[in-house]
């Protein structure tokens, strides 16, 4: 096993609903990883929807929209399961979000996935092309 980074708590997961984090991948390019409550624990996933990878589902100040077990896809509607990634609705159903590795140590969770390296809390810094949410072509409200 490689590095590990503690994160945040489990608490303050499912407190604030998930947690924004940024990374460095193994071919020096940057990316957002949120984590999520995942029934008494937490999942992490890269922060897009693998129908449409320029859109985020998790955002600085809002930070993911779950109910009920799901995240949901701001733009589109679709549903991921917070344990699995798995979607079984909309534009993104029978995808699966990518999963990034996480330990649950004593309530507190730590980045172990060998491909990422933790740089710091919140979203990727100077991406103006995220000014605000985008158009939403789906029913959530947010």
């Amino acid at each position: 096993m490689g590095t590990r980074t503690r994160l945040t708590s489990v608490e303050s997961v499912h407190d604030e609903g998930s947690y924004l984090f940024t990374v460095r991948d193994s071919y020096g390019d940057d990316g957002e990883v949120v984590v999520v409550p995942c029934e008494d624990e937490v999942a992490a996933f890269r922060n897009y929807c693998v129908h449409e990878t320029d859109q985020r589902l998790a955002r600085e100040g809002i930070g993911a929209v779950v109910r009920d077990g799901e995240m949901i896809c701001p733009r589109h509607g679709s549903t991921f399961d917070t344990c699995s990634g798995d979607c079984d609705n909309g534009k993104a159903e029978g995808m699966t979000l990518a999963d990034v590795d996480v330990a649950v140590e004593d309530g507190q969770v730590y980045l172990v996935d060998d491909e990422l390296t933790y740089l710091y809390d919140g979203p990727v810094q100077g991406d103006d092309d995220d000014d605000d949410m985008p158009s939403s072509t789906s029913h959530v409200n947010l």
